[in-house]
């Protein structure tokens, strides 16, 4: 998994609550289980009309922000449906980072998992954060998780928190299987352990 330590780039305003999984990744394009190539599906619904053309209208579908890197959004954001595929879809794409007041409790989970750095904020804060990347020519912010703030494009900067096993997480690239393999050498001696140990009597019955 990609450490996160500090990111600026584009940031896609989507003021809009309640987003659920399935706008970010419609339930026909679950048959993989491949993570790559489904950011081309990511909020299908939204990004094209019925003949496959994209709407002009849709933020994505716009300059700059189809290089986004950042999503701002409001409450709720990752309801619905507990399918992996929704990070899968935002990473694919290269979001890596999502800013909302809320966000539904399996998808947060599965976000640090994937790489993904969810940040609560007050909704007056996403708010700012959204009129800031409303401004095209001036639609970068930068993400200090180390420090655990936002720098507004004037230079302001936002305080957020994570907790402290998330942070040390993304900070150092580690999912659950990268979690586990940091503690190698331990398992390791540990497995060696009972393997030389006497084996334990069968009981009968």
């Amino acid at each position: 998994m990609q450490p996160f330590t500090t990111l600026s780039g584009i940031a896609a305003p989507l003021p809009r609550a309640n987003v659920d999984t399935d706008q970010i990744i419609p339930a026909r394009f679950l048959k993989t289980i491949a993570r790559t190539g489904l950011g081309r599906h990511l909020f299908a619904a939204l990004r094209y009309d019925e003949s496959g053309a994209e709407r002009a209208d849709f933020i994505l579908n716009q300059d700059p922000y189809r290089r986004a890197e950042i999503l701002i959004a409001h409450e709720n954001f990752g309801c619905g449906s507990s399918r992996e595929h929704a990070p899968w879809a935002l990473l694919d794409f290269g979001i890596r980072a999502i800013i909302a007041p809320d966000f539904a409790d399996i998808f947060y989970n599965n976000c640090f998992k994937n790489g993904i750095l969810p940040i609560r904020l007050p909704r007056a804060a996403c708010d700012q954060l959204i009129a800031d990347a409303s401004m095209s020519a001036n639609a970068r912010l930068t993400i200090d998780l180390e420090r655990q703030v936002v720098r507004r494009p004037d230079g302001e900067e936002i305080p957020f928190t994570v907790e402290a096993l998330r942070r040390h997480c993304l900070l150092h690239g580690l999912d659950d299987i990268g979690q586990t393999l940091a503690h190698e050498a331990a398992i390791t001696a540990h497995e060696a352990r009972l393997a030389n140990s006497p084996c334990l009597p069968v009981l009968g019955f």
